[in-house]
């Protein structure tokens, strides 16, 4: 073998290499999925307290319960590593919670409850890219409120749970009219906690949803949003060579956004919840410390 062809040789082995390690979800682990809520590291909670605190309406907000974080460091996948902050505490969440729809939709198709048609693909892809909220509306008739409860409350994922403060919630469709079916909890259409959103794309990730490919087909969903403000609007330019996969919402002064982060130098989750009327400032002004607690926390371990 000539020289040349040596070099060229590594050289594609090593692109090779990189484009593993850039998009190797879902990592498909063996055995039980660790729940979240034992994967709470002290020092990552520590680092993101310190950050948050640093900036008095970060802490006004957090006090008053106006504010929830929750993110995952997932540079290892076999040392996961979460922390939060008003985790537990639901809180409306506009759009964001169409990522249950999304999974209540997956779990009806894999098992024959669901027609699996281009239409309902269609839709599934413009209710997350472009949170479209006739697509949305859509299938939330097509699944129905007990479907949509049932996938959430399912013991294999446990995305709502009194026990611990709630979570995700969809109970009403995203339209003028129609039924309501509020959380038992608070009354709320459209809900979330940090936790629970975190678990969701965490629980993708390990391939635990549904199955593995049907998490798989969620995390292509989830990946290159149409809509580039709040968290994408830093991150393009923090991490322009990372996949994004995410969801936000917004309704008056509810901010909400969420994004599984995978790339070269970052794989992580971040997820924010925010009730203020400058909430969408905030959610872009979160993003570089929570990456700068999160590539701390890489450094420690």
């Amino acid at each position: 073998m000539s020289m040349s062809v040596f070099f060229f040789t590594v050289l594609l082995i090593a692109i090779n290499y990189q484009a593993v390690a850039q998009d190797p979800i879902p990592v498909g682990v063996e055995g039980k999925v660790t729940p979240i809520s034992e994967l709470k590291d002290e020092q990552l909670q520590q680092l993101l307290l310190q950050q948050l605190h640093s900036n008095q309406k970060w802490k006004r907000l957090i006090k008053n319960k106006k504010l929830s974080i929750g993110i995952v460091d997932l540079s290892n996948p076999e040392d996961v590593r979460y922390a939060g902050v008003n985790d537990d505490y639901m809180m409306y969440a506009a759009s964001l919670p169409k990522i249950a729809i999304l999974l209540a939709a997956m779990d009806a198709i894999e098992n024959g409850e669901l027609a699996d048609t281009k239409e309902i693909r269609e839709d599934l892809r413009l209710m997350i890219s472009k949170s479209n909220n006739r697509a949305s509306t859509r299938m939330i008739d097509r699944l129905g409120y007990a479907k949509i409860e049932a996938v959430l409350r399912a013991p294999e994922t446990k995305l709502y749970d009194e026990t611990v403060g709630g979570g995700l919630w969809v109970g009403k469709r995203y339209a003028a009219g129609g039924k309501r079916h509020p959380d038992p909890l608070k009354g709320l259409s459209h809900a979330a906690t940090t936790r629970q959103v975190c678990s969701f794309y965490y629980q993708l990730v390990m391939g635990n949803l549904v199955s593995e490919k049907r998490s798989k087909e969620m995390l292509e969903i989830l990946k290159d949003p149409a809509l580039h403000h709040k968290f994408v609007s830093v991150l393009d330019n923090l991490a322009p060579k990372a996949k994004i996969y995410r969801k936000s919402g917004s309704w008056k002064n509810y901010h909400s956004d969420s994004a599984l982060v995978w790339g070269p130098q970052r794989q992580y989750i971040i997820v924010a919840l925010v009730e203020d009327g400058l909430g969408e400032q905030v959610t872009r002004n979160l993003v570089r410390p929570l990456d700068k607690v999160l590539q701390a926390s890489k450094a420690i371990h």
